[in-house]
């Protein structure tokens, strides 16, 4: 098993994510909202870099399931698994509809898992060279947007990767993005400390800008990019993350959704 990020030891060791329920578990309106993570609970004071880019675990098609079900859980793996919705159901749903979150997608199921970014014949300028979206990533992003329209979430800027996985993926869903360097990997399988620093320095503002009034920010990007900044390896493909910044630069995790979850809100 390809190790991944650590910097979600940070969290394990705090014992922030302890006890709670496993990722897309049922949690109650009851929730207290107060007490959610926010950016600076959770980045501590680094947190120790490690290995991997995206691929590996959950092979072709992210089997494994969600938080790596079927095999030993890396850090980040554990930290997706155990996270708890502080939002759900009707109540998400109704937060969504007023605007003010960010909500950030690993891209779409793709037909290989593997580590493209360190591939020295890849280029972003040919679809070709890259790990292309399947069948069911292809679904999975029409479904998402047909989803987002049904239920009435507004969506204001849309901002991808230049990764084709990801912009395709979002634009299947939404009809839009804007490309931003700033979600791309780096070009390395293994990633040192300062290249994980590095990764969460170019998502981190744009994760805590908080959208315009009334509308949500859409991010589709990959795995390694929000472990860098949350601790949290975002697992299996297609799934998201509800954030809401607050305006002083960090942001509250609401919750995680799975691409069949959204038409179920």
């Amino acid at each position: 098993m390809k190790k991944r990020l650590k910097v979600a030891e940070l969290f394990l060791a705090a014992g922030l994510f302890a006890g709670v329920t496993a990722c897309g578990g049922a949690s109650t309106p009851e929730a207290d909202v107060d007490n959610a993570p926010t950016v600076t609970e959770i980045e501590g004071e680094g947190g120790e870099g490690g290995e991997g880019g995206e691929g590996g675990e959950g092979g072709e098609g992210g089997e494994g399931g969600e938080g790596g079900e079927g095999g030993d859980y890396s850090e980040g793996e554990q930290a997706n698994a155990d996270f708890e919705d502080q939002l759900s159901g009707a109540e998400l749903l109704s937060a969504l509809q007023e605007g003010g979150h960010v909500i950030y997608f690993r891209h779409a199921q793709t037909e290989k898992d593997y580590a493209d970014q360190a591939d020295p014949n890849m280029s972003l300028d040919d679809c070709e060279t890259q790990r292309k979206l399947n069948d069911v990533g292809i679904k999975q992003a029409e479904d998402i947007g047909a989803a987002f329209e049904e239920k009435g979430i507004p969506v204001g800027d849309v901002i991808a990767s230049e990764y084709c996985r990801a912009w395709q993926t979002a634009d299947l869903a939404f009809g839009t993005h804007t490309k931003n360097a700033q979600l791309n990997f780096l070009p390395f399988e293994e990633y040192t400390d300062e290249q994980v620093a590095e990764m969460q320095e170019n998502v981190m503002p744009l994760l805590t800008e908080v959208p315009a009034a009334g509308e949500n920010t859409v991010i589709v990007g990959h795995d390694d990019i929000f472990e860098a900044a949350t601790g949290i390896y975002p697992d299996p493909q297609g799934i998201a993350y509800v954030l809401t910044p607050d305006g002083s630069g960090e942001f509250t995790l609401q919750a995680n959704m799975l691409p069949e979850e959204w038409a179920e809100l």
